[in-house]
């Protein structure tokens, strides 16, 4: 059923309170892209807030408790970390790139990688 949990584990290297505490910050909110958000509101951003119910929901990662919506989010939180951390190096050497900056929204923290 969760058969992509260590790479969820390993893409989402930010607690919950991490998370949320980097979301309400201006830096979160200018990196990405807005979509067809009209409040403007990028993403990342908005999959982070998802990430953090995700994370608040399920404290422990027991597979048992997520349902076919978290799952699904995590799928496209794995897939876009992947994605992006082998294509853009400057999230690695600068933590104040958009890149990396886009990154945090989705849970993961280059710095800590």
């Amino acid at each position: 059923m969760f058969s992509f949990r260590r790479e969820w584990n390993e893409y989402v290297n930010m607690s919950a309170s991490e998370l949320k505490e980097w979301l309400t910050g201006n830096s979160s909110k200018d990196a990405g892209w807005t979509g067809d958000s009209e409040d403007g509101e990028t993403v990342g951003h908005q999959s982070g807030r998802k990430i953090v119910e995700i994370l608040e929901k399920n404290p422990k990662g027991d597979p048992e408790k997520y349902d076919e919506d978290d799952l699904a989010h995590m799928r496209k939180v794995v897939a876009y970390c992947k994605r992006h951390l082998a294509q853009e190096e400057k999230a690695k050497q600068d933590p104040n790139s958009r890149s990396a900056r886009s990154l945090k929204n989705w849970g993961h923290d280059p710095a800590k990688a």
